[in-house]
């Protein structure tokens, strides 16, 4: 279909059959028929009614793009060619519009494409949804939580590389607007058995891969992991790798989908080590070993594996190694201790890592519940998204096949009800007579199942509870003599002589004969699964572990909370969850999508028809056809049937007046439709035979074409028309045109010879005035010409006059000038010989005098005349260095390092040790002026110095602000003089601190009071005491390296102190308290030390919540102060202005 047509309904271009309402003849194979049709030509969406059938293509189609989204957005179901984005959309708009819960329910077998499905779902809803950035957030954070969740519970199975081993339920919370707000996440059954043992052909779960794959080597190393996949037990080796699975890359995606969602990196890690833990589990190997008494007990082969296992999780090896060979049974007030064989080991090192992990993985969902649950406590509307594991027939069908299909049971059960509810529902509001709908019902297989006193789970669960000697055999033995007369129910060893001979049916099996067919079950390990038996003494082993999640984990291990009832089987379990989800799914309206894979070997193009006709028939799909045509096969509002058909009626065509139902019947009428293919609803036409439909196509297909020719016809002709018209207005124009332009030629030859004529008769008259004028002009000249020659000859006798006087004159000044400047000459000459002489004589009398000197003075300079000159010398050196230090020595402050420059580089030693002796008496002298007082404050100035110099941007900021202590002067403020008396110690420092609100990052003020053995909060306006937490409950103080004044005040795990949580203070006088608290702690002999930490992101503990506060750089808008935001429950963020 090219751009520029657009589809107006389902019927227009239709490769085979879009609704398989519609379907004509209905049968098995023309259904099957129908979809390989659809599915050969990229159609691989079809509808039964309001029901989505989806064929899984194995390849990308280009259907899924943002234009899809918007040619959807807001269109009628039937509106458009059938997609998964129509069913989206209409759930959505009902949601929105009608105010009514949704529930969107996808089934189908494993490699269907459920999990791919919900993703589209979910995706539309998002790009549909309002904007904004905390509705990004929200719709960010719900679709990141696939990664998180297909990683920990997704694996590779024969038939799907993606294949979901857990049930999901999805509740997406809206509010008025239609705007996501955040979700609940419901798990159902997750295939633990596949941690400890996977079948041939298929891996465990990803992240096991994924760790190992893409984590790296410092994360693997602190893991004490490897990379070589087949160091692990647990870990099958024949499917490790997968095609077009890129485990490396999915680790990062799951990394960050984690991130975003809300995990904080402490999680993240406790989490990758609990998976890790698992792995080294797997490892743990046991050999026999035989007691005196005779019986058999069990020992760990190799401790390595066992030791970093419990290095991981922070248990004691001895204590888990006993937990591994030997039991604990209680009973009233005794315990007896039984050793373990080898197998039983096995069993119980396989339980505790099928237990392990699937109790992590609940932590998940409910950890991510927290994250995207919404916030708002306003009503909320609800969108369900169901995808759960299809109905499961295998060569080998367990207790896990059992329980799933049990839950298919329900859910085909409801399926049923709601979609004949819904018929009833639209007839009875349409006042079309309601007729009853034959159907198989299938409550008989539930009521098999579920029956409290004779159904299969209720059997289990006694056989499970019975003392005595328990088996699966005499489970067996129990359902052979309770269900033999039940018509859904066969064994070989029932009552029921028809199944004596049946070869088909194993003596160890019983078979169920459900809605989508007859299931094998082998009865083997249903006991064991259904019990899912976690030894105490591994629970209590668990819970000692110092790991953050084990006591999370493991509740029940707490030896003051052992409770002697035995725990609910997963049968029991699973039957209420499974209940829970029918009364919440029958309170919304449902959607359905009936997923179908076309082929096992997971390739495109490829349409396996038996394949698909088991879907088919287990699925349901033919009865929900024939539920749909029981009554009316097709119905449509009458304004979109009017506006399809009018154009086959003279009377409605091509505009009709009246009310659309008033239109529909006289169309129908002339059409001549018999009356019983019809009926008239309040708002819709209900047509009760498809071929009724299609007639109506055909119709309107020639009518079409009829009204194509006419209109081409029509068109044609006006062309034609236009064409001629044209081509007149065109020669007209031209004809005038043509006119015109002669004319303005003739004008213009015309124009030019009167110009011509004109411009010769004035060219000889200006010549000849030009001539008489050039006469008069040379006349005149002539005169001036003979007036001026007059004129110079006169001026030039004058000027030579002038120059000869001027010459004269000027050679008498020059005869002088020359007279002077020789008698000059010669006095200089004179000047400089007299100079000369007086010059000789001077000299010549100075070395006369020093010849005599040196005559006088020479018998002194004998021997020692060296030496003598050498120290006369060095000691009038010495003495200039003295006087000029003296006059230039530096102040008597000790921080001033200015010292004068060294003179003489032999006195460089001598210099530098001046300067050192100069600088200890100088701060002998500094320190002599001190008092007590003053001295205890520089010291602490000196303790805050060693803390945060260059470790806190505020300190610098400190060094010039005294030390003050009471700033809020206790003792003589009236104000506080309550407070004062309550306090009986001496107060050190006293101070007005913002307490922070965890809910919101806001500050409450408090007064802060620091005595000898305990810190006081108090209430700033009435002075009452909030807090007295002794000095030795407080472990730790926490700040940030940055220029706010945030600081944490951490309390002893254990402390009375600690049960309302830590303190997470403000103050701009930081650095004063925290050295004065740190002083104060330090100085009481037998007190230990307060620590403190310098750090970006620390953990606060508020009551039973921890509570990670990040610091951040803020920019200009924050202005000048530190400001606290939550960002989430679990996330308190200060951003801190840049200096």
């Amino acid at each position: 279909m090219s751009k520029m047509e657009v589809k107006t309904s389902l019927l227009d271009n239709m490769i085979g059959v879009g609704d398989m309402v519609l379907l004509e003849p209905l049968s098995e194979d023309s259904f099957i028929e129908n979809l390989k049709k659809r599915f050969d030509h990229n159609e691989i969406y079809t509808y039964i009614g309001s029901v989505v059938i989806s064929m899984n293509p194995y390849r990308s189609l280009p259907i899924y793009t943002p234009d899809k989204v918007e040619e959807y957005r807001n269109r009628n179901f039937y509106e458009l060619s059938p997609h998964i984005y129509a069913l989206a959309d209409e759930a959505y708009r009902s949601l929105r519009d009608q105010d009514k819960d949704q529930c969107i329910l996808i089934t189908g077998e494993s490699g269907a494409g459920k999990t791919e499905a919900s993703k589209l779902v979910m995706s539309y809803v998002a790009a549909v949804c309002g904007k904004g950035q905390e509705v990004n957030k929200v719709k960010e954070q719900l679709l990141q939580s696939n990664p998180v969740l297909e990683a920990f519970g997704n694996a590779k199975t024969v038939r799907n590389d993606n294949s979901s081993r857990f049930g999901k339920y999805m509740d997406i919370e809206f509010d008025f607007k239609g705007d996501p707000l955040g979700g609940v996440i419901s798990n159902y059954l997750l295939e633990k058995s596949r941690v400890v043992k996977q079948p041939r052909g298929e891996r465990n779960f990803h992240i096991f891969y994924q760790l190992l794959s893409g984590a790296s080597e410092d994360t693997l190393r602190k893991l004490k992991l490897e990379r070589d996949f087949s160091k692990y037990n647990y870990l099958s080796l024949d499917s490790a790798a997968v095609n077009g699975l890129d485990d490396s890359a999915n680790f990062r995606t799951v990394r960050n989908a984690m991130q975003i969602v809300g995990f904080m990196e402490d999680e993240v890690q406790s989490v990758l080590e609990l998976v890790a833990a698992v792995l080294k589990l797997g490892n743990i190997e046991f050999k026999p070993e035989s007691r005196v008494n005779g019986l058999d007990e069990s020992r760990v082969k190799d401790k390595n594996d066992l030791k970093e296992m419990c290095e991981l999780l922070g248990i004691e090896q001895g204590v888990l190694e006993r937990a591994f060979s030997f039991r604990t049974v209680e009973a009233k007030q005794e315990k007896v201790s039984t050793t373990l064989n080898v197998a039983q080991a096995y069993y119980a090192r396989d339980a505790l890592a099928k237990n392990l992990y699937s109790r992590l993985f609940s932590w998940l969902v409910n950890r991510i519940n927290e994250s995207i649950k919404a916030q708002t406590k306003t009503r909320k509307k609800v969108m369900g998204v169901l995808d759960i594991y299809g109905f499961e027939i295998f060569e080998d069908n367990s207790f896990e096949q059992f329980i799933i299909n049990y839950c298919n049971e329900k859910l085909q059960q409801i399926f049923i009800e709601l979609t004949l509810r819904e018929e009833q529902e639209e007839y009875i509001r349409e006042g079309i007579e309601w007729t009853h709908i034959e159907y198989f019902n299938n409550a008989v297989i539930c009521d098999l199942i579920e029956n409290n006193t004779n159904g299969i789970l209720a059997m289990l669960d006694e056989e499970c509870l019975r003392p005595g000697t328990v088996t699966d055999d005499t489970f067996l033995d129990k359902l052979n003599t309770v269900c033999a007369e039940h018509p859904h129910f066969e064994s070989r060893l029932s009552k029921s002589s028809k199944f004596l001979n049946d070869h088909s049916l194993p003596h160890c099996c019983f078979r169920i004969q459900h809605y989508a067919g007859k299931v094998l079950y082998r009865v083997e390990g249903f006991m064991d699964k259904n019990n899912d038996l976690l030894y105490r003494d591994l629970s209590q082993a668990m819970w000692k572990a110092n790991h953050s999640l084990m006591k999370v984990l493991f509740p029940e291990g707490n030896p003051s909370k052992v409770n002697l009832k035995r725990p609910p089987t997963a049968g029991f379990q699973f039957r209420a969850s499974v209940g829970t989800l029918m009364r919440n799914l029958q309170t919304k309206n449902p959607n359905y999508i009936r997923c179908i894979k076309p082929n096992d070997k997971k390739a495109a193009h490829i349409f396996t028809e038996a394949l698909v006709c088991h879907q088919v028939r287990y699925l349901g799909l033919m009865e929900n056809v024939r539920v749909r045509r029981a009554g009316y096969a097709f119905r449509q509002p009458y304004e979109p049937c009017l506006e399809r058909y009018k154009m086959l009626c003279k009377q409605t065509w091509p505009h009709w007046r009246g009310p659309a139902r008033d239109g529909v019947e006289v169309l129908l009428k002339d059409l001549q439709i018999p009356v019983e293919e019809y009926s008239y609803g309040r708002s819709k036409i209900f047509i009760r035979n498809p071929r009724t439909l299609f007639t109506l196509e055909e119709v309107r297909k020639q009518r079409l074409q009829d009204l194509a020719t006419l209109i081409q016809k029509i068109y044609r002709g006006w062309k034609c028309r236009t064409h001629f018209l044209l081509m007149k207005k065109s020669q007209v124009t031209v004809a005038a045109w043509y006119r015109r332009y002669a004319q303005q030629k003739r004008y213009q030859q015309v124009k030019s010879s009167a110009i011509v004529v004109q411009s010769f008769i004035r060219g000889w008259r200006a010549r000849k005035i030009l001539r008489e004028l050039k006469y008069q002009k040379r006349c005149k000249e002539a005169v001036t010409t003979i007036a001026a020659f007059w004129h110079g000859t006169q001026a030039r006798r004058e000027l030579r006059r002038l120059k000869e006087e001027v010459r004269n004159r000027h050679a008498v000044s020059v005869i002088w000038a020359s007279w002077q400047g020789t008698k000059a000459r010669r006095e200089l000459r004179r000047l400089k010989e007299e100079a000369r002489r007086k010059h000789a004589v001077a000299v010549i009398w100075a070395y006369w005098l020093g010849l005599k000197v040196r005559r006088e003075y020479r018998k002194f300079f004998r021997a020692n005349a060296g030496r003598k000159i050498y120290e006369f010398t060095m000691q009038r050196i010495m003495q200039k260095y003295f006087l000029d230090l003296k006059k230039t020595m530096p102040s008597m402050s000790p921080i001033d390092k200015s010292w004068p420059a060294r003179p003489y580089l032999f006195l460089e030693d001598t210099h530098e040790e001046l300067r050192r002796i100069f600088h200890l008496w100088r701060c002998k002298k500094y320190r002599s002026q001190f008092t007590e007082q003053k001295k205890a404050i520089f010291e602490e100035k000196l303790e805050a110095s060693e803390m945060f110099k260059d470790r806190k941007a505020l300190y610098p900021s400190s060094v010039s602000q005294p030390f003050k202590g009471d700033y809020l002067e206790i003792s003589k403020n009236p104000k506080y003089q309550k407070l004062g008396s309550l306090v009986e110690e001496k107060i050190i420092l006293a101070d007005t601190v913002n307490k922070v609100n965890r809910a919101n990052g806001k500050g409450a003020p408090r007064l802060f009071l620091l005595t000898k053995n305990s810190l006081i909060l108090a209430d700033q306006k009435s002075g009452q005491i909030k807090s007295n937490v002794p000095l030795d409950d407080i472990g730790s103080v926490s700040v940030s390296s940055q220029s706010d004044g945030f600081f944490a005040l951490r309390l002893k795990e254990g402390s009375a102190a600690a049960a309302k949580g830590d303190f997470l203070l403000s103050s701009e006088r930081l650095i004063e308290i925290v050295t004065k608290l740190h002083r104060t702690a330090a100085s009481t002999a037998g007190r230990s030390q307060i620590r403190v930490d310098i750090t970006d992101e620390f953990l606060v503990q508020f009551k039973q919540d921890k509570v990670c506060v990040k610091f951040v750089p803020g920019g200009p808008r924050n202005g000048n102060s530190a400001t606290c935001k939550r960002k989430n429950n679990r996330l308190l963020e200060v951003s801190v202005p840049s200096p």
